[in-house]
């Protein structure tokens, strides 16, 4: 059973963001076959949002919404085609972008999906764990081999698992070691791409609860990925979802849980396993995420939603504030809640 993540905040927090995004989108330029026209996919449109210093964002949706692009953009690893980024105050986005990733490499790092794909096989953990350490350099031998010890350590491991290769582990050994390799360099924020989605119920919740006790120890900060509700509930203080590429509703933890607005964040929801068998769904999502090559028009969830009507067919709805703290993407409270 993981423990929940603290609402509360620093009051520096919202003044001084880890991250800044404001209307982020990515485009992707793709070859058709035969000799065809190159055609465009825009897997990330215009999304923004902060994390504060130790606040943990989720971030979740179906594969193929736009999650781990952001995520990558957050970082440097993927340019974004417009909007902006800013790590620590610092732009991410322009031409000084690479220039500004480099210089904050040490401060942002990332954890992989695949712990296994993100690890040399011909390579020991220590010396994998050290890699971020090396590269950095000014560090000796001795202190090298301290501080792979002392990371093991924070994650779990014996600091005999230093001498064995990728292989000789099992998958939730493996995301520890990822882990202890991007704190390395002593992070501040991090982006956790689907970290657990690989695992079962029970590891999954072991990580979980490694990622907050390092979070209170060290004060970190997380952009945490997902495609599903119930794993990010106890991990974060604030849940965006995702929907082809737009975020569609945004909310502190508690609120979301307790009160969803968005269809699509309901059916999310309804998704989650119960154990009570009187629950009954409130609506369930129908259809497949639409082609981002050749998307609907007006709202993206209306080929989906058991709410649309002809609004939803012909404008895209803007993000507007329902509580604080508290936005959604949808036409159905176009004049605020309802009986408000």
């Amino acid at each position: 059973m993981t423990h929940d993540a603290k609402q509360a905040q620093p009051a520096a927090a919202a003044a001084t963001p880890v991250v800044s995004v404001r209307d982020l989108a990515k485009t992707f330029t793709l070859k058709r076959r035969a000799g065809g026209g190159a055609r465009s996919l825009r897997a990330v449109r215009d999304v923004s949002f902060d994390i504060g210093h130790g606040e943990t964002l989720g971030l979740v949706g179906e594969s193929g919404s736009g999650k781990s692009t952001t995520g990558r953009m957050l970082v440097g690893l993927i340019p974004a085609t417009s909007g902006s980024v800013h790590l620590f105050g610092q732009a991410l986005t322009g031409q000084h972008a690479s220039a500004v990733a480099a210089r904050l490499r040490q401060r942002v790092q990332f954890v992989f999906q695949d712990p296994q794909g993100s690890l040399d096989p011909r390579m020991r953990i220590g010396d994998a764990i050290a890699e971020p350490i090396d590269v950095a350099g000014g560090t000796s031998r001795h202190d090298r081999q301290k501080r792979v010890e002392h990371l093991l350590d924070t994650v779990g491991l014996p600091r005999s698992c230093g001498e064995r290769f990728p292989h000789e582990f099992s998958g939730g050994q493996r995301q520890r070691i990822g882990i202890a390799r991007a704190l390395a360099l002593q992070p501040e924020f991090i982006v956790c791409d689907e970290p657990v989605s690989a695992l079962d119920v029970s590891l999954q919740a072991q990580i979980i609860n490694l990622l907050q006790d390092l979070q209170q120890a060290f004060g970190l900060s997380y952009l945490f990925i997902a495609h599903d509700l119930a794993v990010v509930r106890n991990i974060s203080h604030r849940v965006a979802v995702m929907y082809a590429g737009a975020i569609v509703e945004i909310a502190p933890r508690d609120a979301l849980y307790a009160s969803p607005r968005h269809p699509y964040t309901q059916t999310l929801l309804d998704a989650v396993p119960r154990p009570d068998p009187r629950h009954r769904a409130r609506a369930q999502v129908r259809g497949e995420l639409p082609s981002l090559l050749s998307p609907p028009s007006g709202c993206m969830f209306h080929t989906r939603c058991p709410h649309a009507f002809e609004r939803c067919r012909q404008e895209s709805p803007a993000l507007q504030t329902l509580a604080p703290g508290h936005t959604v993407a949808c036409h159905l409270y176009a004049n605020g809640l309802p009986g408000a």
